[in-house]
C-alpha cells in the first residue's frame, strides 16, 4: 500500500490526510471546493507546527509528511493511481452515492474503498460501487491527529484480505484498531449518541447548566470531555444527522432531543460556527432560552 486518496477536505478529511502523510503514504486530498481545499492545506500546516511544538513529531517527520501530501480539485486525476480511497464527505447517502459512483468509474480495479462513517452501513455504501468485497468502513475520531482509535467495520461482503490490509494501514498511521461487523452505529457511535442526546434532554428539562452536566460526566464517569464539549467539537448538525439515522434504524431510544433540533435550526452548530452549546466568540456559556 503506497498511494492513498482522501476525498473531502472537511474536519475529518484533512485530519485523515495528515495522519496518512505522517504514516509514510503518498497522500492526495481531493475536494471540488477550492476554498475548502485551501483552508485544509493551511490547517494541516498548523497541525504539523503544533506537533513540532509539543514534541509529538520531529522536524524531519514534518518535512517528509508535507512532501507526501498533494491537493487537487480534479477527482478523476486524484484517484487514478490510488491503492486505497478513503471517502470523508458528509453523512448523507446521496452525497456518498455520488462520490462512490465516481470512485468506481475512475479508480483502478485493485483499489480498496473505505468510507469514514460513524453510523451508516458500509454494506449499503458498497452497493453504490461494484466491489463490495473490497469496501469497508474506517471510522476515525475527531480530532484525528489526537484520537487513538480507528473503528474498522466490515460490510456483509467485505473479505478478510481487505479487513487485514485496512487494519495494517490504520496501524501504520499510528492508530489502535478494532475490527467489528456491521450494525447501525457500530460500537462507539451508539454509546456516544445516547449519552449526548440524554444530555440535551437534561438541559431541556432544566436539570443543570451545560457546565455542570459536563463536569458531572467528566469527573463522575471519567470521560475526557463532557457531552456538550464533545458535540460542539463534532458539530451539532452532524450529531443530529447521526441520531436521525439511528432513530430510523434502531428505534425510539435514539429520537433526537427537541432542544438539539432547535439549536441546529438556529445555526448553533458548535465550534465551526463559533456558537453551539457554548459561545466560543466570548468564551461564555450559552443558556437555553
Amino acid at each position: 500500500m503506497k498511494n492513498i486518496t482522501v476525498i473531502g477536505s472537511g474536519v475529518m478529511g484533512r485530519g485523515i490526510a495528515y495522519v496518512s502523510s505522517l504514516g509514510g503514504f503518498d497522500t492526495t486530498l481531493v475536494d471540488v471546493n477550492e476554498a475548502a481545499l485551501s483552508s485544509a492545506k493551511k490547517e494541516i500546516a498548523i497541525i504539523f507546527d503544533k506537533s513540532i511544538k509539543y514534541s509529538k513529531i520531529t522536524e524531519q517527520q514534518k518535512q517528509q509528511g508535507l512532501k507526501n501530501l498533494s491537493y487537487t480539485t480534479d477527482l478523476p486525476a486524484g484517484i487514478a493511481n490510488a491503492d486505497l480511497i478513503i471517502e470523508a464527505v458528509p453523512e448523507k447517502s446521496e452525497i456518498k452515492k455520488d462520490v462512490f459512483e465516481q470512485m468506481e468509474q475512475f479508480a483502478s480495479a485493485t483499489c480498496l474503498f473505505a468510507t469514514n462513517t460513524s453510523t451508516m452501513s458500509p454494506t449499503e455504501i458498497a452497493s453504490y460501487a461494484g466491489r463490495p468485497e473490497k469496501t469497508i468502513a474506517m471510522h476515525f475520531f475527531n480530532p484525528v491527529h489526537k484520537m487513538a482509535l480507528v473503528e474498522i467495520v466490515r460490510g456483509l461482503e467485505t473479505n478478510d484480505d481487505t479487513a487485514e490490509k485496512i487494519a495494517k494501514v490504520a496501524q501504520q498511521m499510528g492508530k489502535e484498531t478494532v475490527v467489528i461487523h456491521e450494525f447501525p452505529g457500530f460500537v462507539t457511535s451508539r454509546i456516544s449518541a445516547l449519552v449526548g442526546n440524554e444530555a440535551f434532554y437534561m438541559l431541556q428539562e432544566g436539570l443543570g447548566t451545560p457546565e455542570d452536566i459536563d463536569k458531572a460526566i467528566k469527573l463522575g464517569l471519567n470521560y475526557p470531555m463532557g457531552p456538550f464539549e464533545l458535540v460542539d467539537l463534532v458539530g451539532l448538525d452532524t450529531r443530529l444527522n447521526n441520531l436521525r439515522y439511528l432513530h430510523e434504524k434502531l428505534g425510539e431510544k435514539y429520537r433526537p432531543a427537541p432542544l438539539l433540533e432547535q439549536y441546529v435550526k438556529a445555526g448553533r452548530l458548535g465550534r465551526k460556527t463559533g456558537c453551539g452549546v457554548y459561545d466560543y466568540s466570548e468564551g461564555k456559556e450559552l443558556v437555553k432560552k
